[in-house]
């Protein structure tokens, strides 16, 4: 009987803790122009938060200003009350676009930030090919990206962020060019990857049913539901596909919609 590979990985992928990131009377945008102002919002440590809103109304701001590539025009974003400041490997951020270096393999790709951590060789490349496994591609480390599927481009880059063991994860739509099956896939692997990992998430998506099934809470933006900027609500069963048809999940998609104004 073969090893279930939680048991492969557990010696070497020890879970990070999650970290607290916080924003209070936050104001983001660029060049003082506030896409968002007055935003008050503290995601929990090994949290999935989920963010959707209309066209324009600030998600991606957001997800930068937490990474540290942009700063707030105002107010206080913290992670465990130290300001973000700066770009910072204790968190990683995940594009739509799966930014893999064309001239690198997949395993190479995943090897990067132990690289930049300054692991050896042998360290990163075992690392490396049990994040691949992981992510359901062992055996195809030595692939070059451009021979690889759109799904399993997205594996890669899930795995290379989550092999530097991050404390937060930052996600703009990361599935959102893949097909409806590949797209329902990279859902249920990202909920099973991050199950004991501890790290917190930032996931932003325009759909719903995406933002309802991974999300502990799901963040509205720029919605008008509330005086404010922002509305938060909980998900009543988390990353649970039996659950779709739940009334609690379906009265949550149904004010979600209603709040998007579809």
């Amino acid at each position: 009987m073969s090893t279930p590979p939680e048991t492969i990985l557990a010696p070497v992928l020890a879970p990070p803790r999650g970290t607290r990131l916080t924003l209070r009377g936050a104001s983001i945008g660029r060049a003082g122009a506030a896409v968002l102002d007055g935003i008050d919002l503290d995601i929990a440590p090994g949290e999935v938060l989920t963010v959707v809103g209309p066209s324009g109304c600030g998600k991606s701001t957001l997800l930068r200003t937490l990474a540290g590539l942009l700063p707030p025009l105002g107010g206080q974003i913290t992670q465990d009350g130290t300001p973000i400041t700066a770009p910072h490997a204790e968190r990683a951020l995940i594009f739509q676009d799966d930014a893999l270096l064309p001239w690198r393999t997949l395993r190479a790709n995943v090897e990067l930030p132990l690289a930049i951590q300054g692991l050896s060789r042998s360290r990163r490349r075992a690392h490396a090919e049990e994040w691949l496994e992981r992510v359901g591609l062992g055996g195809h480390g030595l692939k070059l990206p451009h021979r690889a599927s759109g799904g399993q481009r997205q594996r890669v880059q899930l795995a290379r962020a989550l092999a530097g063991e991050p404390l937060a994860v930052l996600m703009d739509e990361p599935f959102g060019a893949l097909d409806a099956q590949t797209r329902a896939g990279m859902q249920q692997l990202l909920a099973e990857v991050l199950r004991g990992t501890g790290a917190t998430v930032v996931f932003v998506t325009h759909d719903v049913d995406e933002a309802i099934f991974l999300g502990d809470r799901v963040a509205l933006l720029g919605t008008g539901r509330t005086s404010g900027p922002l509305a938060v609500l909980d998900v009543p069963h988390p990353r649970d596909r039996t659950s779709h048809d739940a009334p609690a999940t379906v009265e949550l998609r149904r004010t979600v919609l209603t709040s998007l104004g579809t």
